[in-house]
């Protein structure tokens, strides 16, 4: 198999970002050898060398019986290196503390992951105790705030045809209610999730357009039983203003390295 530009895949390499991804998706879930070998099909023999030799530099672990696998620490610290090597999440964390003191609700920063939207940083509301997300969450771009605010500066036809996951009863799992729905995004200039992703919560997502077409967003996640009319006005004036400032500042850096 070859990737674009003619390059070789190297099969071990990508057998091992399988395996991690795969396990990372688990969460709290560890998975036993024969899972892991049957979900990748690899031969059993060929898991548990995989396994023992990830385990040894500290990308997998095991329980004390040797029979249940989860993400290893050094996921989390080549995570949170690429946190903080990222110039677009340094310079965009002081606009979340902003947000989060001035309407007292939970701000994420999210970017686009083929599908998928990661979540990059947080701050928790102190009146809502209850994690909502958390850095290095993964959710279908359909279903959040973030991820529609992303997917409406794309034309629809980038859109798969579906169905789509459902998080929750009110998720958008067809394509024509999607579409319909970023077409809105587009009229108002920012995304509304009405307990889409999560029942309980209202969000809503504002595209970062320092790139073309925008890979950040941010948003506002508020419970349904606080938010009143006057609150989601003031909601939306606020991420406004605070998306302006993002991108201002955003226009005047420079020297930042570009990754694809």
């Amino acid at each position: 198999m070859s990737e674009p530009g003619g390059v070789r895949e190297v099969k071990s390499a990508a057998r091992t970002v399988e395996l991690l991804e795969l396990l990372a998706a688990r969460g709290d879930r560890p998975a036993r050898l024969q899972e892991l070998a049957d979900e990748l099909e690899v031969p059993r023999s060929s898991m548990y060398a995989l396994l023992q030799t990830l385990i040894a530099h500290g990308w997998v672990r095991t329980d004390i019986t040797g029979s249940l696998y989860g993400i290893g620490l050094r996921a989390l610290l080549t995570g949170t290196s690429y946190l903080d090597s990222d110039p677009r999440v340094r310079a965009v964390r002081p606009y979340l503390d902003e947000a989060s003191q001035a309407l007292g609700e939970t701000i994420h920063l999210g970017r686009l992951d083929g599908r998928d939207v990661a979540y990059l940083a947080t701050r928790e509301s102190h009146e809502y105790l209850r994690s909502i997300s958390r850095v290095g969450r993964r959710l279908p771009a359909h279903v959040g705030a973030l991820g529609k605010a992303l997917l409406a500066e794309r034309p629809d036809a980038e859109l798969p045809d579906g169905p789509y996951e459902a998080a929750t009863p009110n998720t958008r799992a067809d394509r024509e209610s999607l579409a319909a729905d970023l077409a809105g995004v587009r009229a108002r200039g920012y995304s509304i999730d009405r307990e889409e992703g999560v029942l309980g919560i209202v969000g809503f997502g504002f595209a970062l357009r320092y790139d073309s077409p925008p890979l950040d967003a941010i948003s506002c996640s508020v419970p349904v039983v606080r938010l009143t009319a006057e609150h989601e006005r003031e909601i939306v004036a606020v991420m406004r203003e605070v998306r302006a400032k993002i991108e201002g500042a955003s226009a005047g850096a420079g020297g930042a390295v570009h990754w694809r």
